[in-house]
């Protein structure tokens, strides 16, 4: 499948050679193509004719800047991804640009493959695809694969993992390919007081306790033949691990205060971001339990040993929080995209989400950008309100830092491909290097 067949794109770049190169290898990915070689052609044309789906644009045209294209056409592509091309020298420009509202830039020269890398971050995504469900990593397929093939058995299944990795998600994904109709009763044993914790999971009688003036029916009850999820199993005290053991053997347990039996049918489905097998060599957790619960054992890797799921998150959170707040956002900048992509998520997909929730909720421009989704510490934000103007040289250089910091990113760390992308030599690259102190 041709990779954007059926999206259209507006190019404005006034170098002929350089257009028909374009336009022939965007032809080649999928794209309708419409070229203009002056601002005004246009500016005329996205006026009256429909919008494409993204508009490139140089930003030294013969008649005009391509500031003064964004600027002119104004509210008629205010829902419509820009991408700048620009020599190395106007980059300053460009960020002012994407401060301004426009998506993203490339510097001049680039390869296609940079160019098109950067052109797909910023087309307009729709909703995710409905296949994927947890995420579009390989690792992430595979655990779909094999809640698919355990999703009609009813032994116990063990989720392990860091914090905020999405432990309760694949929970209720295997409760929605067994039986999405059933009840899915989820308790999280480290946040109910021990004390009340085996009334809340088994109920309790009548009279059981001061205080219990009517029989009340635990999780493991309403859990009917659905799923019983255990989250921070690991939490759980040694008493109520006795019982849970006797649950899962007999399907079977006694509420607090009570004689008879009550039958269990549901699935117990656990979950923990602790070691059990190191627990229970300490004593704080029960072995035989241990052996019980992890018939089938899932690990969900973190979020840093799949960095192909940060962008599938980033677009299913910012759709979510967009829709449900009633945002004007356009997007996410790959200029974003690349810092997420960057960033090592200590708390997962959990701070993921948080953030970007944050950042729907805060984001002063049309594109949620870096600093949205990354803001300065308190101090830092102090720091920069005591001193807000920067030396016009301090300003070029960090510019000139991010520039060859990217370049050295999409080579791998080349120097010679990185200078070629640049438009400088390798000496002229090499010396920026040391003047901007770069690791060597």
């Amino acid at each position: 499948m041709v990779p954007f067949e059926n999206r259209s794109i507006g190019l404005i770049e006034d170098d002929a050679i350089m257009g028909e190169s374009l336009s022939h290898s965007l032809s080649l990915e999928g794209f309708n193509v419409q070229w203009w070689q002056t601002g005004e052609e246009a500016i005329e044309a996205l006026s009256t004719e429909p919008l494409p789906d993204a508009l490139i644009c140089d930003i030294r045209l013969p008649d005009m800047s391509g500031e003064d294209v964004f600027r002119k056409v104004g509210e008629n592509i205010a829902n419509l991804p820009v991408l700048f091309m620009t020599a190395y020298g106007d980059i300053d420009d460009a960020v002012r640009l994407m401060r301004s509202g426009a998506c993203d830039y490339v510097t001049k020269p680039f390869d296609m493959p940079q160019f098109l890398n950067r052109l797909g971050a910023v087309i307009p995504r729709g909703l995710p695809s409905s296949d994927s469900v947890l995420g579009a990593s390989r690792a992430l397929q595979d655990i779909d694969t094999f809640l698919q093939k355990i999703a009609n058995q009813t032994a116990p299944i063990l989720l392990t993992g860091e914090t905020g990795v999405g432990k309760e998600v694949c929970a209720r994904h295997l409760h929605n390919l067994s039986d999405a109709q059933s009840p899915f009763m989820a308790v999280n044993c480290a946040a109910i007081p021990d004390e009340l914790l085996e009334s809340e999971i088994f109920g309790h009688e009548r009279g059981a306790f001061t205080g219990a003036t009517k029989r009340h029916v635990g999780y493991a009850e309403r859990a009917g033949s659905g799923i019983l999820f255990l989250d921070e199993i690991g939490e759980l005290p040694l008493k109520l691990q006795a019982k849970l053991l006797r649950l899962i053997e007999v399907r079977s347990f006694v509420r607090v205060g009570g004689e008879s039996d009550v039958p269990f049918r549901a699935r117990v489905v656990t979950a923990t971001n602790i070691d059990l097998s190191a627990a229970a060599l300490d004593g704080r957790f029960r072995q035989d339990l241990l052996y019980r619960l992890n018939t089938f054992c899932v690990e969900v890797p973190p979020l840093r040993d799949r960095s192909e799921d940060i962008p599938w998150l980033l677009n299913r959170f910012f759709t979510q929080f967009v829709t449900t707040g009633d945002s004007s956002l356009r997007g996410i900048s790959a200029l974003a995209e690349d810092a997420a992509i960057a960033h090592q998520w200590p708390g997962n997909a959990r701070e993921l989400r948080n953030r970007i929730e944050r950042a729907v909720a805060l984001a002063t421009g049309d594109w949620i950008m870096p600093g949205d989704l990354f803001p300065p510490a308190p101090s830092a934000v102090s720091e920069a309100q005591a001193t807000p103007n920067r030396p016009l040289a301090e300003i070029r250089e960090a510019a000139e830092r991010r520039a060859i910091e990217s370049a050295l990113r999409d080579t791998r760390g080349q120097i010679k491909d990185a200078a070629d992308l640049l438009g400088i030599s390798r000496t002229t690259l090499w010396e920026k290097m040391q003047r901007l102190k770069f690791d060597s």
